[in-house]
């Protein structure tokens, strides 16, 4: 059987993933329980993350559980939940972010603003992955962690929030990926470009400046997701950062020469 047949070991591995309620979380969630992982689907709306549990390819596979990550309570109830339905965690996906206003510039964001998305995309970040570790590293079992930064980990976003929590996301993958890779455990990033869905709403002018045409889909996501989740597939694979945008980091100001004399 091909190896890309059996990416996973589901007798043996379960998945967390926060954001899971929709965008690039959702489509995670889903292509883990997909390939037959129990998954629990952490979001901090009700609806939406019951809406993704029940789309999912397997339904009785995935958990849901509301939580406002930015209370640190409720990330060690997370813990606590995952750890009785699901069993050992060995696969943590962390996608989950405040919504992100274009309003909010570096004159206007306010205090509050600030701090919540620190909270959610940093500090839990690092809780989750931490406490998911200290586990692992008891039992002497393999993980895999992900984390999900963006392109404006690197380039101004005029959201000074977002772009510096996405920038210590990725210190923090490798600082991980340096720490646990002795006890086999990998922590890696993916970069996403323009993904219409989530809180991005991408102006569809935007495809104009991406080499292949369009505006990027959560589902562009998930099998890369899967592929460095994989301790089958990505075994040598840590401390990477794997961008997913359909070109768009290679934008510059000048447009690409004519080619229609070929």
């Amino acid at each position: 059987m091909s190896l890309l047949n059996t990416p996973f070991d589901p007798a043996h591995e379960a998945a967390l993933v926060t954001g899971a309620g929709n965008g690039i979380g959702r489509a995670i969630a889903q292509a883990l329980v997909g390939e037959g992982v129990r998954t629990v689907f952490a979001d901090v709306n009700r609806e939406t993350v019951t809406a993704a549990v029940q789309a999912s390819p397997r339904p009785e596979l995935a958990v849901p559980w509301v939580c406002d990550l930015a209370d640190p309570g409720a990330c060690d109830a997370l813990l606590a939940e995952a750890q009785s339905a699901v069993g050992q965690v060995t696969h943590f996906v962390h996608s989950a972010s405040p919504p992100r206003r274009e309003a909010d510039h570096a004159l206007a964001v306010s205090r509050e603003t600030w701090e919540q998305m620190r909270a959610v995309n940093v500090d839990a970040g690092f809780h989750l992955a931490r406490e998911l570790a200290r586990k692992l590293i008891a039992a002497q079992q393999p993980g895999s962690f992900l984390f999900l930064t963006s392109l404006h980990a690197g380039t101004p976003r005029n959201l000074p929030h977002y772009s510096t929590s996405k920038a210590a996301l990725a210190m923090l993958v490798k600082e991980l990926a340096r720490t646990f890779g002795r006890f086999g455990i990998r922590v890696n990033a993916l970069v996403p470009g323009a993904i219409a869905a989530g809180g991005f709403v991408a102006d569809p002018a935007l495809a104009r400046h991406i080499p292949l045409g369009r505006l990027g889909r959560s589902e562009d996501l998930a099998p890369m997701a899967l592929a460095v989740l994989s301790n089958r597939v990505s075994a040598y694979v840590t401390g990477a950062a794997i961008v997913v945008d359909g070109g768009l980091s290679l934008t510059n100001w000048f447009d690409p020469p004519a080619l229609d004399d070929l």
